[in-house]
């Protein structure tokens, strides 16, 4: 019997579980919401007090375990309240997404600001993140560090007539999360060894960078008649459709990184940008930025470079609020000086 005869077959029934998988998940959702209304229609109609709600959901677990099995312990049931909760009536067809398991729905139901919730719907659907990679996601506040530098590039692009700009910051964060490196505390990594870890674990770094990146090559060479130099790591993303290069620094941001990158900008431009592509964006990634440094360099009003701060472990909750605020009053400040020149 052929090889690719009994591949062929096998490939048909891994597509087809597949496919029942799709749809079985999808019912289960919608059940587990309307579950979640008529708990909540049920304990409208009794008596207000929260004694009376958690009874009816362990009179309700009892009697559905006994018929069901596993699956509708009560704080099972809690969830699925709290889930219809969450997304009731006009929300329900936009938040029941095939693409999307219980176990997604029960981390984004967890976030408390709305827009947020709507983001991680719309990116775990549409970039078929994983449980695990959502998680990761919500937990290192990936919404609200997009979201510090897209509110300031928009406010900008109302007040200029360039509005590539807020086109471009919509797909750089800052700061950047690499705890799926597992350096050790304090940082002592030299730059081979950090541009050796995120090589090492080139899936989850693309997962950090955001949508549309590919990668390229490290240490990427551009010669010129009389020297070569060398790019840390090189992508390219195929919604921008542009070459994005990355310099890595294990150390504070200094003037000489911004020339050396605007440096590597206008070569790659010149010596590897092909026709077609956008121009290139060139990405400093280090550990402090110093905010005189970026007020006063190339790298205020440069469209293509960008300077983003790294931070080698997950932070707390109140370290990444307060790093992702820095940062918005950062950008907020050198925009009014921008246009205090205009």
């Amino acid at each position: 019997m052929a090889e690719s005869y009994i591949q062929e077959i096998k490939e048909i029934l891994i597509i087809a579980r597949q496919k029942t998988y799709a749809v079985i998940n999808s019912v289960m959702v919608e059940a587990y919401w309307q579950i979640g209304r008529r708990i909540v229609e049920e304990e409208q109609q009794g008596e207000k007090r929260a004694a009376y709600g958690e009874q009816v959901l362990k009179e309700l677990s009892k009697a559905l375990t006994a018929e069901f099995g596993k699956g509708f312990s009560y704080a099972n049931l809690k969830n699925f309240r709290q889930f219809y909760l969450t997304f009731p009536g006009t929300q329900k067809r936009y938040a029941l997404r095939s693409e999307l398991s219980w176990t997604h729905y029960r981390l984004i139901m967890r976030v408390e600001n709305e827009e947020a919730r709507a983001y991680y719907m719309e990116e775990a659907a549409s970039q078929q993140w994983s449980s695990r990679t959502l998680e990761r996601n919500i937990n290192s506040f990936y919404y609200q560090r997009l979201l510090a530098t897209q509110d300031n590039s928009k406010k900008a692009a109302r007040q200029t007539t360039a509005p590539e700009k807020e086109h471009l910051r919509d797909f750089i964060k800052d700061p950047y999360i690499f705890e799926f490196l597992n350096l050790s505390e304090p940082l002592k990594a030299s730059e081979k060894e950090l541009e050796g870890s995120l090589i090492t674990y080139l899936q989850q770094f693309l997962l950090e960078l955001g949508k549309g990146f590919s990668f390229v090559g490290r240490q990427q060479r551009i010669s010129t008649e009389t020297a070569h130099f060398y790019i840390d790591l090189v992508f390219y993303n195929y919604i921008l459709k542009c070459f994005v290069l990355f310099d890595l620094k294990t150390t504070k941001l200094s003037h000489a990184d911004i020339g050396q990158m605007d440096m590597y900008i206008r070569m790659f431009d010149d010596l590897k940008r092909n026709e077609g592509d956008n121009p290139t964006i060139g990405i400093i990634l280090c550990t402090e930025k110093d905010e005189t440094i970026v007020k006063y360099s190339i790298l205020s009003g440069h469209e293509q470079l960008f300077a983003s701060k790294y931070m080698p472990w997950l932070p707390t909750e109140e370290e990444l609020i307060a790093e992702v605020e820095r940062e918005r009053l950062a950008l907020e400040m050198g925009r009014e000086d921008n246009l205090d020149k205009l």
